[in-house]
């Protein structure tokens, strides 16, 4: 597509840079006024974001750089280039999740209830945050003849040109905009804190384990080169939170 929005006497705009900081920005827009349903001020809101920010870019590049550590033997310094894209979701969801309940510990907020407060704005975030993905080229599809099928041109582009892909970013995209609603649908009927958050982990994983069949960039082998390392991940936090969604649930209603 178009990984290059603007290049204009040595200043260059990145279209994957552009739609990540306008996927953390709505991500901050919404939890922010989200936070009202929750009694939480925006101000512990703003700051708590600006934690996962900063953990959720290192963690997914780090993650990132593990899987594709092939690619960055013969030129490291293209670690640091995050612009051409490269961040794996669970990388930076495993670091922004420790990073937050150090923050919260600090501040001595709860950690649940907060959760459930970032949860929705987390998927609408990072739903736009794809559309940078799909710029990019990056996190492209196997080859696909189905109209649906998209070919990359642009020179610059990350993924394998004209030959038509499953546009595994948009699935990716929709997928998020899809759980940002039934998360603000499930929030008006929560019954626990922590809820919405463990929604959020079975519902992603369970969207994400079907997409990276569809994904035809290298995805690192989990399990006999069946599974990729998310899909690995993406198993394995699903059923924690299945468990403590279950031990809450069953909390709850004791306490009644």
């Amino acid at each position: 597509m178009h990984p290059i929005l603007i290049h204009v006497h040595g200043f260059t705009l990145y279209t994957y840079g552009l739609f990540l900081a306008l996927g953390f920005l709505a991500a901050i827009w919404f939890t922010s006024r989200n936070a009202r349903f929750y009694d939480i001020k925006s101000d512990d809101i703003s700051d708590l974001f600006f934690v996962i920010l900063i953990s959720g870019i290192l963690g997914g590049r780090l993650l990132y750089v593990f899987i594709n550590f092939e690619d960055f033997r013969a030129s490291p310094l293209d670690i640091f280039k995050l612009w051409n894209g490269g961040l794996v979701f669970f990388g930076g969801f495993i670091s922004a999740v420790i990073a937050s309940i150090v923050t919260l510990r600090i501040k001595k907020l709860p950690f649940l209830k907060t959760a459930d407060a970032i949860a929705p704005g987390a998927a609408l975030g990072h739903g736009i945050g794809r559309l940078g993905c799909f710029f990019a080229g990056c996190c492209y599809g196997r080859q696909c003849d189905l109209p649906i099928g998209i070919a990359f041109s642009h020179p610059d582009s990350l993924a394998p040109l004209h030959v038509p892909l499953h546009p595994t970013q948009i699935y990716m995209v929709l997928a998020n905009l899809l759980l940002f609603f039934i998360l603000v649908f499930l929030q008006r009927r929560k019954r626990f804190h922590g809820m919405i958050f463990l929604s959020y982990i079975i519902l992603y994983s369970a969207f994400r384990f079907v997409i990276e069949f569809f994904r035809g960039d290298f995805r690192g082998d989990f399990f006999f080169e069946f599974l990729s390392v998310s899909q690995g991940i993406g198993i394995l936090a699903a059923l924690v939170a299945v468990i403590v969604m279950v031990k809450l649930a069953l909390s709850t209603h004791a306490d009644r």
